[in-house]
């Protein structure tokens, strides 16, 4: 807009028919009278041809009404010309303005689908690190209930077999007591013959009878040892595999503990890689939007520069050509200054000329009066006296007009030289002025942006640092929830396994086993 009236003030400036021009201003007060009489009477015209003459000046606007003069058209093809230069650089000023949005706005769409392309992307990774990490607890518990089954199969095959090898060596005991028995009651019986057949004094029937008596006391005896035997080994049996099923109960409780530890360290180990996992996301993260904040800052940083720099090259045009256009001004003014110098010159000789005329009427009219008051004697000397008085003042007249013309050159030449040096100096001012108003004006959308890019960073950090704070009070909370569960999880399976074990140990004692605890499995002496 500023532009648009400064054209239009120059424009209006280098107009020649304008009446404020200093060659005009100084013809309307230079006063050119110089006492004389002059005629200004109006010329009288009859009323006909006043109508008849303003009919036809208004029939001829009308039929030739776009007839325009050569410098009437060049002047406004070139205030055309001037309104379309800066119609196109609006124009262009605006496109770039919008250019410049659009880039700001597309970079912005850009940024936004990279971090949520990103967030996507995290988040598939903490699925697939929790479908993992499922996936594995499932392994381990299927490899532990496999395990378990094994131990118990294994558990009740050494059961078997533990027993089995107490059976068989209680049955080649109870062969070799009872192969003892038998030996012994045959040395007996054999002792006991050789006895009664030295004894001449006993009767047969006696001694078959004390024979008899005798049988039967080993036999019952070998009976009752053989009985006491079969209730020791019954007892060793017992007790043994009682002991052995604590002992197999002992190591279940130690393989169940081994197997719960490693449950529980395999989920510490897995929650670790998902810490380590979130706060590498949230590096990740934090990276990205640095990266994004410094090139969407870069991107305004560079269009502001640019347009800036548009803003300045527009105006250091604007200023070239009002200054283009000052000096056209000022040429033009130069080159129509002869023209109104000879303008005035060709005036003031008009002027002069009237005067000489009513100076020379005045004269024929005082001549007349003098030839009619004058002795006729005397009519030459009166003559020649007048002719002198009239050159003289004639003389007189033209030396001042001349001095009038002289002046009026000198005073308009410099009139003009201060005229024009005025309007340079208060266009350069001006230029000044405007060139000030917009680097100010650029200096505070800098310092503007700046500072919305440090809100923005420290935004940003903020937002950072609040992230971080969640995310270490979030693994601090998951941690010790996980160091609760390993607590609670190990006291509750050490009292469950203590309450089997009491138990056990009870029953023991109920079935007259005592502390089985101490117990050493001996194989080779159950008595």
């Amino acid at each position: 807009m500023q532009e648009v009236l400064d054209d239009g003030c120059d424009m209006t400036m280098m107009h020649p028919d304008y009446e404020g021009t200093p060659e005009l201003a100084a013809h309307k007060k230079y006063n050119w009278d110089d006492g004389l009489h002059r005629d200004h009477r109006p010329e009288l015209r009859p009323a006909s041809f006043d109508k008849s003459s303003q009919a036809q000046n208004y029939k001829n606007q009308g039929r030739f009404a776009t007839i325009k003069s050569a410098s009437l058209v060049t002047k406004q093809i070139h205030e055309h010309e001037q309104e379309n230069e800066l119609r196109e650089q609006m124009s262009g000023y605006k496109r770039m303005r919008r250019q410049h949005q659009k880039q700001l706005i597309a970079l912005e769409n850009k940024l936004k689908a990279e971090m949520d392309e990103h967030r996507l992307k995290l988040q598939k990774e903490v699925e697939t690190q929790a479908n993992n990490a499922y996936i594995e607890l499932e392994k381990l518990a299927k490899r532990h209930a496999g395990h378990t089954e094994k131990e118990m199969k294994t558990a009740s095959a050494d059961e078997k077999k533990f027993q089995q090898q107490i059976v068989a060596q209680q049955k080649k005991e109870l062969t070799t007591f009872l192969d003892n028995q038998k030996k012994q009651y045959k040395l007996c019986k054999e002792k006991i013959k050789e006895e009664m057949n030295e004894d001449h004094s006993t009767p047969k029937k006696e001694k078959q009878e004390r024979l008899s008596k005798h049988k039967e006391n080993m036999q019952h005896s070998q009976a009752e040892e053989e009985a006491h035997l079969l209730g020791q080994q019954r007892v060793f049996y017992d007790r043994n595999c009682r002991a052995f099923r604590r002992k197999v109960m002992v190591k279940r409780h130690e393989f169940e503990q081994e197997q719960i530890r490693e449950e529980l360290n395999k989920k510490k180990t897995q929650k670790e890689m998902e810490h380590a996992m979130l706060i590498r996301q949230d590096e990740s993260t934090q990276e990205l939007e640095q990266r994004q904040l410094r090139t969407l800052q870069k991107l305004r940083m560079d269009l502001i520069r640019l347009q800036h720099q548009t803003e300045l090259e527009n105006q250091i045009e604007y200023n070239n050509r009002r200054e283009r256009e000052l000096h056209r001004k000022h040429v033009l003014e130069l080159r129509q200054q002869p023209k109104n110098l000879k303008a005035m010159e060709l005036q003031i000789k008009k002027q002069f000329q009237d005067t000489c005329k009513v100076q020379t009427k005045q004269y024929k009219a005082l001549r007349h009066h003098q030839m009619e008051v004058t002795p006729k004697s005397e009519h030459k000397t009166v003559l020649k006296a007048l002719k002198e008085e009239q050159t003289r003042k004639l003389a007189i007249l033209a030396e001042q007009y001349e001095q009038s013309i002289n002046e009026m050159m000198a005073s308009q030449a410099l009139r003009l030289d201060e005229a024009q040096e005025a309007e340079c100096q208060a266009l350069r001012q001006q230029l000044q002025q405007e060139m000030e108003l917009l680097n100010a004006y650029q200096s505070k959308i800098k310092m503007q942006t700046e500072a919305q890019h440090d809100r923005e960073q420290q935004k940003l950090e903020q937002k950072v640092s609040l992230r971080r704070a969640h995310l270490e009070q979030k693994i601090e909370e998951e941690l010790a929830s996980l160091q609760k569960e390993r607590t609670d999880r190990i006291k509750h399976l050490l009292e469950r396994q203590e309450r089997e074990m009491d138990t056990f140990d009870m029953e023991s004692i109920r079935l007259g086993f005592g502390n089985l605890g101490l117990l050493d499995y001996p194989k080779d002496d159950y008595r």
